[in-house]
């Protein structure tokens, strides 16, 4: 999807550009562009490093393992059934504090292992919407029963459903997509880069919006949580 539209926006341009007879600055505008994204790429690279290294800095230091323990309380009730020794919990906490920090790219691989780790912990659970690799010879066998209609065995139907995620995986998702950010470090590099007189400034309009969006998220998540318990009760 996203492809079509970057094409039809690209497309648009240039038929704009043929029409108003502004062709030429079209495609010095685009040369410019590029040369402009490689630069701004190469900053951002370079602001990436730095936090992701300061990251497993304070992971090998021990600094990140602190920080998760006093989180404990906060991850509690945001994820009431995660077990808090579960390797899942470590991977939200650090992608948390990643965020709040302004580091989305930095909370990236933290928060992909978080959700391969509620993955798993919805194996242990027995979840029958979760169907693991080894399962997929028995997923496939069920498909082709219930396409010759051999509908004798119920528990059939039940396990050839498809993976649909769970409470954690779902509230994680929100929480990380409207993360409270005290430092936003990607819009300070961003603002700098194109000029502004106070980089900075952003940080308090952003502290504002995240906290409400945060707000937000987590009412929305419990009231979820909420219907779905008495939902399965």
């Amino acid at each position: 999807m996203m492809n079509w539209l970057w094409a039809g926006m690209i497309l648009a341009g240039i038929i704009w550009g043929m029409f108003h007879g502004t062709l030429a600055e079209v495609t010095d505008g685009a040369i410019a562009s590029a040369g402009e994204a490689v630069t701004l790429c190469i900053t951002m690279l370079g602001i990436m490093s730095f936090w992701t290294g300061i990251l497993e800095i304070g992971s090998r230091s021990g600094v990140i393992e602190a920080m998760v323990k006093k989180m404990r309380p906060v991850l509690k009730f945001l994820f009431p059934r995660l077990p808090m020794d579960h390797p899942a919990a470590e991977s939200i906490a650090t992608n948390m504090i990643a965020n709040m920090l302004g580091m989305g790219w930095a909370a990236t691989p933290a928060g992909l292992k978080a959700m391969e780790e509620l993955a798993k912990l919805e194996e242990e659970r027995g979840n029958p919407a979760y169907v693991s690799p080894d399962d997929k010879r028995r997923k496939d066998r069920g498909r082709e029963s219930l396409k010759t209609k051999d509908m004798q065995t119920p528990v059939l139907a039940k396990s050839v459903r498809e993976r649909v995620a769970s409470n954690e995986m779902c509230t994680f998702l929100i929480l990380n997509i409207s993360s409270l950010q005290l430092i936003p470090v990607n819009m300070i590099a961003y603002r700098q880069q194109y000029g502004s007189m106070n980089p900075a400034g952003i940080i308090a309009p952003a502290i504002a919006a995240t906290l409400v969006s945060t707000a937000v998220a987590v009412i929305y998540c419990k009231i979820m949580d909420r219907k779905g318990r008495v939902r399965h009760f």
